[in-house]
């Protein structure tokens, strides 16, 4: 069995891609290169890809500043030391316009070239800062987009599954799991806005979600150490 695991090189999504091997899949990494200011986390898909036996691990450049309107990949500021309250209220500005609707059609069209039936995505939607297209709704909605676009479905060849396991979990709780699962917590990268260096800031929306899943699961952070 094969499965396209989109990789960010965070936290999520290698717990994500962790979970597809332990279900049994052939694992084949998809990272994006899409003009984020934290690029670094790159170079972490790729040490966790390689980490967690990927039988192979690409990354797709696109360029998603021709667009911007978001903290990610325009010349806005990412906010910083908001409380619990603040970054449940509302979309967060470090939204990417339709980010997971482009990435799922890149592994879409990878899994039809592959045969596979399985795409993992690491969406979170308890934890996370009410993005759109972190939803239950969205992820079965695209999949059953897929299963109507892609030629390998139509001729019964395939039948495309998004699997987003982590999708109800808490941050704590993908920790745990992360933990049960060996996934190399010291190589990923959360952060929005790390500096020049590649150190995480400890301060955006991303860092502080981390860093209270950590505690709430009763465990120091290894990338910190």
């Amino acid at each position: 069995m094969k499965a396209v695991c989109l990789l960010s090189g965070g936290l999520d999504s290698a717990t994500c891609l962790a979970h597809a091997r332990r279900s049994g899949f052939e694992c084949y990494a998809l990272s994006f290169d899409y003009g984020q200011r934290h690029r670094v986390e790159l170079e972490a898909a790729r040490r966790i890809a390689a980490a967690l036996g990927a039988r192979d691990h690409r990354v797709a450049k696109i360029d998603l500043r021709v667009f911007g309107h978001s903290a990610l990949t325009d010349e806005i500021a990412v906010p910083k030391d908001r409380d619990e309250a603040a970054m449940s209220s509302g979309i967060p500005i470090t939204y990417v316009p339709a980010r997971n609707t482009i990435f799922l059609s890149f592994a879409l069209a990878w899994a039809e070239v592959l045969e596979a039936n399985d795409i993992y995505i690491g969406v979170n939607a308890l934890d996370y800062s009410g993005y759109p297209d972190c939803r239950p709704e969205f992820i079965h909605a695209f999949e059953h987009m897929g299963n109507l676009a892609t030629k390998s479905a139509v001729e019964g060849r395939t039948r495309i599954h998004i699997r987003a396991p982590l999708i109800e979990l808490s941050k704590a709780e993908i920790v745990r799991l992360a933990v049960e699962l060996n996934v190399p917590l010291e190589l990923t990268h959360s952060c929005y806005d790390p500096d020049a260096s590649g150190r995480a800031c400890g301060a955006c929306d991303s860092c502080l979600l981390r860093a209270k899943g950590f505690r709430e699961a009763g465990m120091a952070d290894p990338a910190c150490a």
